[in-house]
């Protein structure tokens, strides 16, 4: 480490919102719809919402963990602080994992959006060029300094939000009573591989903590954005999925993306905006991971449960350049060799393991909290009510994940506690 340099508290409230908006709305939302349409139909909006409504009971958990703290580094200070050191780590390397496996995946999809643009971008070379041009540039843009990372955000916000309610405002023409509220019995098939998928459009929530370091005000900075901007895209997915299923046939579901809603709703034009969209969206996922994942690491670092290197603060942009360089990296060769389903159900599994041990964590944390914390934290009502079915359901997600899941969480898992032991072993030897 560099005892001189220090990171500095540039995100203010809306770039905390910003943050959790952009790692939240990625991929997933241009191209779940259909998918879950398939086995949803009708319901399909409502299992959006319902869903959305029972995981904000997670959020909720994390926005009191995150009152706590005014410190870089999240899930690993909730974990570490309750179960100790190799706790911390875990429960840190893991929802890393799952933020550098969502960048690659959403990077892949962003190649493949841009392919349907032009020919030019169709083939393997241009998926190459693309996913190395976007990884780098978002590398070097928070090497640059948080700031930057935020503005970049800021700008994608902005492109990726404006279309989305267009979309809406356009579609909400052609909901009826009928597909607003549908006639039968409420039924889902596979109902848990459906919400283990779905659930993938509603993770990424926890960023923010990660990020309180560097945060304006963080303990009542964070629980406010998170919760705020977690509600509000809650009720925009239910609404984008109301107008997906209005505007398209039911045999067409299995194929169908939000692009096909923009050319039934405005013809070409429409199919090129909301590709344009889906572009930027997947571009502000992609600037939040890279703004937050990276922290993580060098939050492991700072605490002593990686090498000290990766705890390196550049002197002259306020960074931890190496730990983004490192998250950079990873991300660029699993994206260049990886495919979009592999690496967004390995983000799913590795995220819902972290979150069952922060949630565990709450307790402790509330009973090793000073009186002066307790009276400043933000406090869930109902006492352990929301934590207990928010662990309920993350551990039921969790369930629904197939055995060569958890054979490639236990690899990830095992070379990073391999790092974490020979930081150990070093950090004796002094």
């Amino acid at each position: 480490m560099n005892p001189g340099a220090h990171l500095k508290r540039d995100i203010k409230f809306f770039g905390a919102a910003f943050l959790v908006l952009n790692s939240v709305i990625g991929a997933g939302i241009f191209a779940l719809p259909g998918k879950v349409a398939v086995n949803a139909g009708l319901f399909s909006p409502w299992l959006f919402l319902v869903v959305g409504v029972l995981f904000l009971s997670v959020v909720l958990t994390f926005a009191e963990l995150a009152s706590y703290y005014d410190k870089t580094g999240g899930p690993v200070l909730y974990a570490g602080d309750a179960f100790g050191p190799l706790a911390g780590f875990s429960t840190g390397w893991l929802i890393f994992l799952a933020r550098m496996t969502a960048f690659a995946a959403n990077a892949n999809v962003m190649a493949v959006y841009l392919a349907s643009l032009s020919d030019v971008f169709a083939s393997d070379i241009a998926r190459f060029a693309i996913i190395s041009i976007v990884t780098a540039g978002l590398t070097w843009a928070n090497v640059l300094g948080v700031k930057d990372g935020v503005r970049t955000m800021a700008v994608l916000t902005v492109f990726k939000i404006v279309p989305l309610v267009l979309l809406v405002l356009l579609g909400l023409q052609h909901v009826t009573g009928e597909t607003l509220i549908p006639g039968g019995n409420f039924h889902v098939e596979d109902l848990g591989p459906t919400t283990l998928l779905l659930i993938y459009a509603y993770v990424g929530f926890e960023t923010i903590g990660v990020t309180a370091g560097e945060t304006s005000q963080p303990k009542r900075t964070v629980p406010l954005a998170l919760i705020r901007t977690v509600i509000g895209t809650g009720l925009l997915y239910f609404l984008i999925v109301l107008v997906f299923i209005a505007v398209i046939p039911s045999e067409n579901y299995a194929d169908a993306t939000l692009v096909d809603v923009g050319r039934a709703l405005a013809g070409p034009a429409g199919a090129i905006i909301i590709t344009l969209t889906a572009v930027f969206s997947i571009g502000g996922n992609l600037a939040g991971s890279m703004l937050a994942a990276p922290r993580l690491i060098y939050s492991l670092a700072e605490n002593r449960l990686l090498p000290q290197w990766f705890a390196h603060i550049n002197e002259k942009y306020s960074t931890p350049d190496r730990s983004i360089l490192v998250m950079g990296a990873m991300a660029l060769v699993l994206g260049l060799s990886s495919n979009f389903v592999e690496l967004a159900i390995g983000s799913s599994v590795v995220r819902l393991l972290g979150y069952i041990v922060c949630i565990a964590a709450l307790p402790v944390i509330r009973g090793n909290a000073s009186p002066e914390a307790r009276e400043q934290s933000w406090r869930l009502p109902g006492g352990y009510a929301i934590p207990t079915v928010a662990l309920f359901i993350c551990i039921w997600l969790v369930a629904q994940s197939k055995i060569e899941d958890w054979i490639k969480v236990s690899v990830l898992l095992a070379i990073g506690i391999g790092l974490y032991l020979v930081e150990k072993w070093y950090y004796a030897r002094k």
